[in-house]
This record gives structure tokens, C-alpha cells and sequence, in this order.
């Protein structure tokens, strides 16, 4: 069955295109650019934009099975169309088999952030086809943002800073996104999924300057400057207040689960490892 990997060069859709290839599946690697992809050998890079029906349509004839993934802003349209548009998509081409990634809690609460989820997940459950659900939250690949300022120098601006979070490593969802795609054993399953351990991110640049060698400093950025930033970046002003609210109102996030542990069969890999096979990102 050949599978189609949406987001095929990103944090988690790389690591599925490399673990699904090693085991002898057919990939389509799908992204706007087929031409920059670096990908194994046994995968296909393919043209797709969610934002151009006809090059989905394309991409995903002949799948059997579709990895589904966007990375369109929440509040950036009326609804989560690029998700919608994937499994339109995915539905014309005969796929069977999906797996969605997700976000922690998907589509619970009355927010913005909850109602775009909502609806992203009921584009894919609302179809017959065996579909599987991947809720994770924060990934350890967020600290790659802080590679920029580490090229020049030891410090670190962090906003929520203290807010702790039981991270999971991109290439442990990966495993978990292959087993849901290639057995029958997650049909119809939702898995909110975490690390193996709850650490600021204060405490994860600490672990990464230890992995470096390098006295790393952090500097808290206050939650007016957090605010702004997201304001700057062009964050609708709803999106804005349900982040703020969500992550200074609560701790969802930092509970560590059981589930990756359980569907992976051993331990997943904590901050340390994720940043010794990363470290070279840091070192640019």
C-alpha cells in the first residue's frame, strides 16, 4: 500500500517518510517544493498545496493510506480549510486508511483554538475510511527556535519560560503515526500523547547546555512581551487571548501520559536524547 505523507519535510512527517521507507513501504513524500526535498531512498517527493485542489488530487491518486497534517494557522480563515481540503482530498483518491495529527485535548472547550480543532478532526472521523487520531503536545523540536539566538551567543529570550510541559520527541509521534498506518490496531483510536517527563523550558535550555557545553542563560520574557510577540507575528486578536488564557490559566500539558510508552513498547526518549541527536542544529 503506498502512503501518502502530507508535511512529507517537516519535524514529524521527515521522521515518518524515514521510518516508513526503512521498512519497505511505498512513500509519496507530499510539499510545496519536490524539487528542495532531501528524502530516502523508496520515497517519492510529490507536488501538493492545500491551497490547490488540482495538485492534491494529483498527489494523492493511488494512496492507500494518508498521513494528514496542517500547519494553517488557527484563525487565519474562517475554518481549518487546508485540513478539509486534505481529506477531500484523500476521499476522492479512495484512501482507507489515515492518521491525523492533532493537538492535545483537539477539539474540547469553547474556544477558537478548540472549535478550528473541532472541526479539523470531524474532517477525518466524519468519513468512512479507518481513521486514527494523534493528539500530542508540546514537541521537543520547538527549541530549535532558540538556534538563532544561540549563533549569537549564550543567551536565550524565553516567553513562558516556567510553564512546564511534558514534551514528546517528533520522531517517537512518527513511530506511533507508522503503526496506525500500517496495522489495524488503531482504528478508530484517539491517543493524547506526551514525553516522559515535565520540564520548563528553562530546564530543557539547562539540559540542552549541558549537551553542548556551553553556559547557556535563559532570560524570561514577561506575558505583555509573549502577547506582543504573537500580535507582531499577525495572531488574530482572539487566538491571542485563548493562548494566553490556555497557557497561563491551566497546566494541561505538563502531565506526563502513559499512552506513547504504551504504544511504543518501551520508554519514550526524553529531552536529553532528543537534543544529543539534534545538537548539531545549535552549532550553525
Amino acid at each position: 500500500m503506498t502512503i501518502l505523507v502530507t508535511g512529507a519535510t517537516g519535524h514529524v512527517g521527515g521522521e515518518l517518510v524515514r521510518r516508513l521507507t526503512a521498512a519497505g513501504h511505498p512513500v509519496r513524500a507530499m510539499t510545496r517544493r519536490p524539487s528542495e526535498a532531501r528524502l530516502p531512498k523508496g520515497a517519492e517527493a510529490v507536488y501538493g498545496d492545500a491551497d490547490d485542489p488540482a495538485s492534491l488530487d494529483a498527489a494523492f491518486a493511488g494512496a492507500g493510506g494518508a498521513f494528514l497534517m496542517s500547519a494553517q494557522g488557527v484563525g487565519t480563515a474562517p475554518g481549518p480549510t487546508h485540513d478539509i481540503a486534505l481529506a477531500d482530498a484523500a476521499e476522492r483518491a479512495g484512501v482507507r486508511r489515515v492518521a491525523k495529527l492533532s493537538v492535545l485535548d483537539g477539539g474540547t472547550g469553547a474556544d477558537v483554538i478548540a472549535r478550528w480543532h473541532a472541526a479539523a478532526e470531524a474532517a477525518v472521523t466524519n468519513r468512512d475510511w479507518s481513521w486514527t487520531l494523534l493528539r500530542p503536545g508540546r514537541f521537543m523540536s520547538n527549541a530549535l527556535q532558540w538556534a538563532g539566538q544561540l549563533s549569537a551567543g549564550d543567551e536565550v529570550r524565553i516567553p513562558f519560560a516556567d510553564r512546564p510541559a511534558a514534551s514528546i520527541d517528533p520522531a517517537d509521534l512518527a513511530e506511533i503515526a507508522a503503526l496506525a498506518l500500517t496495522t489495524d490496531d488503531h482504528a478508530g483510536a484517539t491517543h493524547e500523547l506526551s514525553g516522559p517527563q515535565s520540564l520548563t523550558p528553562v530546564e530543557e535550555l539547562a539540559v540542552l547546555a549541558d549537551v553542548l557545553h556551553r553556559d547557556l542563560r535563559a532570560v524570561p520574557l514577561p506575558p505583555e512581551a509573549a502577547r506582543a510577540g504573537m500580535e507582531r507575528y499577525g495572531f488574530p486578536a482572539e487566538v491571542v487571548d485563548a493562548i494566553m488564557h490556555r497557557t497561563l490559566g491551566g497546566d494541561r500539558g505538563a502531565e506526563v501520559l502513559p499512552t506513547a510508552e504504551k504504544l511504543l513498547g518501551r520508554p519514550p526518549r526524553t529531552f536529553a536524547q532528543w537534543a544529543a541527536i539534534h545538537a548539531h542544529a545549535f552549532l550553525k
